[in-house]
């Protein structure tokens, strides 16, 4: 070109296209990391709330493979040491006003299969002395064993020791006592005591 716009020198302006390609392909490669993102967490909700079979298949195993409940040791060496009630004798004595109540009580006794030993009146030491329904007396062995089974009979019966060797009890009848507790909650009070309780099972 002449005149006032006159090129000179070696070097041309070059015409540059514009960047569209590199705007497509950073499109194109968006686009499909977000369309993995969707079928990755579509994936992961169907797992979430429909299960796989592999996890329900091993939540079946789990359930099947769960032990049972069962008495801990501790707990049922404890109920199998307790004696039966055919395995104590327990002599009754009468610390009340009331007459033949010793000989009363010691037949009831006799029928819900304990052994009765002595009936008869308080030893002065006890005699109208005992308040509440009475005392089981006896050697200090008998607080492990002897007692509770006997106590089943008599709720709010007061436990005492003495130097005694023998594993006979006492039962002393004190001003309140009335009568033994009912034979069926008697019962239904040993079969608590001497029966193992069941651990729940951890799974």
């Amino acid at each position: 070109m002449g005149g006032k716009y006159r090129i000179t020198g070696d070097k041309y302006p070059r015409m540059r296209r514009p960047r569209r390609r590199g705007r497509l392909l950073l499109a194109a490669v968006a686009a499909v990391v977000a369309l993995g993102l969707i079928g990755w967490g579509t994936i992961q909700l169907i797992d979430v709330f429909g299960g796989s079979d592999d996890a329900k298949k091993k939540t079946a195993a789990a359930k099947h493979d769960c032990p049972t409940p069962s008495a801990s040791p501790s707990t049922a060496t404890a109920a199998a040491a307790l004696p039966k009630p055919g395995q104590i004798t327990v002599n009754v004595y009468n610390a009340t006003p009331r007459g033949g109540l010793a000989k009363e009580t010691a037949d009831e006794l006799k029928k819900r299969g304990f052994a009765i030993g002595k009936v008869g009146n308080a030893p002065e030491e006890y005699d109208k002395k005992v308040t509440g329904n009475g005392i089981l007396l006896g050697a200090p062995g008998a607080t492990r064993g002897a007692f509770s089974v006997l106590g089943t009979q008599l709720k709010g019966a007061a436990q005492k020791v003495d130097g005694r060797t023998s594993p006979d009890v006492d039962l002393i009848l004190g001003s309140s006592f009335q009568a033994l507790d009912p034979a069926q909650q008697a019962s239904t009070a040993l079969a608590t005591l001497t029966k193992p309780a069941a651990q729940p099972a951890k799974c």
